[in-house]
């Protein structure tokens, strides 16, 4: 079964931080089976505090999802989205 990672920013704190983040992600995902579904898109809340955006990643399923968010590579990039955003994540398994 497929499974999805949802990440939520809630605040920038930081935005070189978040540049950076985003200059280096990309090698985290190299040779992994994975879809980007949405990533910034426009966006209505229905529930909840506000948000600033959200990333929604498929991958094949939940063990893979685990697995690229764990890696060394996706944790030396996360490391400066720690630094320049508050986020949510979490990992849900779908159908």
């Amino acid at each position: 079964m497929p499974a999805f990672v949802v990440f939520t920013k809630e605040e920038t704190v930081d935005q070189s931080e978040l540049d950076t983040y985003s200059a280096t992600v990309g090698e985290s995902f190299k040779d992994r089976e994975f879809k980007l579904l949405a990533a910034y898109g426009a966006f209505e809340m229905l529930e909840g505090p506000p948000i600033e955006g959200a990333v929604l990643l498929e991958f094949p399923d939940i063990e893979a999802a685990r697995e690229w968010y764990r890696s060394d590579e996706y944790q030396s990039a996360a490391k400066h989205r720690f630094a320049g955003a508050h986020y949510r994540a979490f990992i849900i398994q779908g159908r």
